[in-house]
């Protein structure tokens, strides 16, 4: 399936149709409230700026599931006709430099990605390498599984929680402001129409994908020149 390419911005500081992620992702980050969605064709794009509800370009169904509890090994290995994708965030010091990294695996291919970013939290890199990865996503109709290590993650989607900080204009049930509302809505607009679970896996316990994805981020976060993470507001 073809990579996205025209996205959509609904909410953000100048909505419109943009033909690459880096723009706009400029428009989005740090922007609270942010709307926006990935398209194959321009056409999808306009059709759905036209008329957000209506459901163009994406499938009619979505689903969003979790398994609770740590995986075994076993059931965090790579399966046949499913996206695998592995991912882990940090930051030194939290807050201070951090990254993230992210390995997906879909039929025997593999692909590794990390960034970062010069002063960030643990929590925003964990959602960071979610985010990019399902952006990054080829093989949209098929089942995804992604694995992370961050509770904070993994229970925000799977159990409703980012969902009902959203409707509730991002205060959470306590009354309390929820944190990071950039980011959970961009990885809500990702996950919608989906068919992927979220697995909680323990970190540094042995898991080779898992320890991949954590040198992958710690060699981002040591990276010279790295950019703002505009929607840190520390």
């Amino acid at each position: 399936m073809a990579a996205k390419k025209f996205y959509a911005i609904l909410a953000g500081r100048v909505p419109g149709i943009y033909d690459n992620w880096p723009k706009a992702q400029a428009q989005v980050t740090g922007f609270q409230g942010a709307r926006f969605k990935g398209f194959v064709t321009r056409a999808e794009a306009e059709a759905w700026l036209q008329n957000p509800t209506s459901g163009q370009g994406r499938p009619s169904s979505a689903k969003s599931t979790v398994t609770s509890g740590p995986a075994a090994g076993s059931d965090t290995s790579p399966k046949e006709g499913v996206v695998c994708i592995y991912t882990d965030g940090g930051a030194r010091y939290n807050p201070g430099p951090g990254g993230y990294g992210i390995v997906q695996i879909y039929n025997g291919q593999r692909k590794e990605l990390s960034g970062g970013f010069r002063l960030t939290t643990n929590n925003r890199m964990e959602l960071m390498g979610c985010i990019v990865a399902l952006r990054e996503l080829e093989h949209r109709d098929k089942p995804v599984a992604l694995y992370s290590d961050s509770s904070y993650v993994v229970n925000g989607i799977s159990k409703g929680w980012a969902k009902g900080w959203r409707k509730r204009g991002w205060v959470k049930a306590d009354r309390q402001p929820a944190v990071n509302p950039d980011l959970w809505g961009q990885l809500l607009d990702l996950v919608e129409g989906l068919d992927i679970t979220f697995n909680w896996v323990k970190g540094h316990n042995g898991n080779p994908f898992n320890e991949r994805c954590d040198e992958l981020a710690v060699a981002s976060a040591r990276q010279p020149d790295l950019p703002v993470d505009v929607g840190y507001k520390g």
